[in-house]
């Protein structure tokens, strides 16, 4: 046993009894730390198949058989190679994205992340993990780019090699909620490149990009496009949760 592991495991009754372990989206009392309760882990909407086989969107029990395209890939055929995400977005993992990147929960990183790597194609340690970048201004006032610290727990797990700053993002983009498909392009025009620094890594590799929240996939299209442009051979997203409103609805 490492010394960090032996560390945790000596220490983790006290840190229970000073602060007992609380489910991160609902605060119930839960049996060890970052765990969730039986109630939000029945909350949590896992894809299922039958599926999308262009960007994996569930087709739902009734839907087409698996290996059907779906309305929106065959009118616009995406830049991507696939979506694995680890839930739908919902009231639970809302609260989980929440109160990990506005509440500062970065411990519940490893537990998102292992979500998405059930999703996730085997593992290929070839493969080369990129996060979503921030523009630096909003890396300093949050102090942390959510979407590095779930790639870094990707890479702990065997799913590729980290590289953090493949993508760089030198302008800044206002929210992009409510805006309308042209409206999101004009922001992210420019807002997102390869690090020339990286292109040599990036060329002819195989890459996970990863998210906290896919919502419209403006963001993640424009880190897609520089990825190709720099020479990338596919391009899978990995998110923990994705924004369907047939999810949302349900």
């Amino acid at each position: 046993m490492s010394t960090s592991r032996f560390l945790a495991t000596s220490l983790a009754p006290l840190v229970d009894f000073v602060y007992p372990p609380r489910c991160p989206a609902c605060g119930g009392g839960v049996a060890e730390q970052g765990g969730l309760c039986a109630g939000c882990w029945e909350g949590l909407v896992i894809p299922g198949e039958p599926s999308c086989a262009s960007c994996q969107r569930p087709f739902g029990d009734s839907g087409p058989r698996a290996g059907a395209i779906c309305a929106l890939c065959l009118a616009r055929p995406p830049r991507h190679d696939g979506i694995a995400a680890g839930t739908l977005y919902t009231d639970v993992s809302r609260q989980l994205v929440l109160a990990f990147k506005h509440g500062r929960r970065i411990a519940l990183a490893p537990m998102l992340a292992r979500l998405i790597a059930a999703r996730l194609p085997a593992a290929d340690a070839e493969c080369l993990i990129v996060p979503v970048p921030l523009h630096r201004w909003r890396l300093w006032r949050r102090g942390f780019n959510q979407a590095a610290l779930l790639a870094r727990e990707l890479q702990a797990l065997g799913y590729g090699k980290l590289s953090v700053d493949a993508l760089v993002r030198p302008k800044p983009t206002p929210a992009l909620g409510g805006l309308g498909r042209k409206a999101r392009t004009r922001a992210l025009s420019g807002a997102i490149a390869l690090n020339a620094r990286r292109a040599k890594l990036v060329d002819g590799r195989d890459i996970v990009l990863v998210d906290d929240v896919l919502t419209s996939g403006a963001t993640t299209d424009s880190c897609v496009r520089a990825l190709k442009r720099g020479g990338a051979a596919s391009v899978t997203i990995a998110c923990f949760a994705r924004v369907l409103d047939e999810a949302r609805d349900a």
